[in-house]
């Protein structure tokens, strides 16, 4: 019996306190009845409520908005911070979502950026800085203030890099521009990154055409076959480059790119039980020459990461880097690849890259200049 009024106090409990988180957050927006949710298939870092006569209520980690339509009033007793769509000129801090705008036709939205030209791969980002459409104000941590007040930004989306440095998060929203902390890196299924153009259409005003490319580009995705090979019976393969000191840079095996070539019917060759992997937020981590010959020598493919020390195309380039690349499986065999320059700032490529990569791992090699983010080392 005790039992039995332990469990319904308890239930009461629940209920009590379940209340209190809805009411708090009608009180927080303004009163405004949720009426519906943003459906999403991948993505888990953010979310969205949607509100009567188009309010929307944003979640994104521990922050949450209030999403005011065109020409509506912000309620009085709302005390969320407030972003006015559509959303407009935006100083896109973090370059993960630059692609996502352009995907949608609202590369016209964002004004500023942290990254210089240099930096960027995408045509259509180079040619907005080269003609002024885009202006570069300085690195995430130092930004222009000044020009954040004369381009009347209406809002800053970073990355959790900002995290880093907290004074200049709490300097952008003394100013009244609301800060968007964008946690795509988070999410543990790669299309999930690129999910998040569903947020960024809902800022713009665009929802319906970020629905229908989102659709689109992942159709080939889920109308693909997954393997069922078990994971210790296929190719292994090897993501890495070679830094300017001689370590190997590879992909912590919890990283979205090992997670793409178990998708595209591969075993990723590195294990958690055999590094010592850092305990930060860093997708990769650098291990020795030797470490790496021991694991990966006989790795059925090798692919190598141009983004940081830049693209390979002949098998003697790899070879300049190290001469033990002579004993590996994969060099002997002609299974190398590279990645193109543009594999991780093209957000938008997410299902691509995984057919590419499961064109390579499955030998399905015919026709490899179609590939969209590789190419061979010959």
């Amino acid at each position: 019996m005790k039992r039995l009024i332990f469990l319904l106090l308890t239930v009461c409990l629940l209920f009590v306190i379940s209340g209190c988180g809805t009411e708090q957050r009608e009180s927080d927006s303004g009163g405004l009845q949720i009426t519906g949710k943003m459906p999403l298939s991948y993505a888990t870092q953010f979310s969205v409520d949607y509100c009567g006569d188009g309010y929307a209520y944003i979640h994104i980690g521990s922050d949450d908005f209030l999403l005011v339509p065109e020409n509506h009033p912000v309620p009085a007793d709302n005390t969320l911070t407030v972003i006015r769509q559509p959303a407009a000129h935006i100083y896109a801090a973090s370059s993960a979502v630059m692609d996502l705008f352009d995907a949608i036709g609202g590369l016209d939205a964002v004004e500023l950026t942290s990254t210089d030209e240099n930096s960027w791969t995408l045509p259509h980002i180079q040619d907005a800085l080269r003609n002024g459409d885009l202006t570069f104000i300085g690195k995430y941590s130092t930004p222009d203030y000044e020009a954040l007040i004369e381009t009347e930004c209406g809002l800053a989306i970073e990355n959790t890099m900002i995290y880093h440095a907290p004074a200049v998060k709490e300097q952008i929203e003394s100013l009244g521009i609301p800060v968007i902390v964008e946690r795509s890196s988070y999410e543990s299924h790669p299309l999930g990154r690129m999910e998040w153009i569903k947020l960024y259409g809902l800022l713009l005003g665009k929802a319906a055409e970020a629905e229908q490319y989102f659709s689109e580009k992942t159709a080939d995705f889920r109308n693909m076959e997954i393997s069922d090979i078990p994971l210790e019976q296929r190719p292994t393969v090897a993501f890495f480059s070679i830094t300017a000191n001689g370590a190997v840079n590879i992909r912590k095996p919890g990283d979205y790119i090992p997670q793409m070539i178990e998708m595209a019917g591969g075993r990723y060759i590195f294990r958690a039980e055999d590094l010592h992997i850092d305990e930060n937020a860093l997708s990769t981590m650098n291990i020795q020459m030797e470490t790496f010959y021991e694991t990966a020598k006989d790795a059925d493919i090798l692919i190598y990461n141009s983004t940081i020390e830049g693209q390979l195309s002949q098998k003697d380039e790899l070879i300049q880097k190290s001469e033990l690349f002579r004993d590996f499986r994969a060099v002997q065999s002609g299974n190398v690849w590279c990645t193109e320059q543009n594999t991780f700032q093209q957000t938008t490529g997410a299902a691509d890259m995984i057919a590419d990569l499961s064109r390579i791992i499955s030998g399905e090699t015919a026709g490899t200049d179609q590939l969209h983010f590789l190419h061979k080392v010959k």
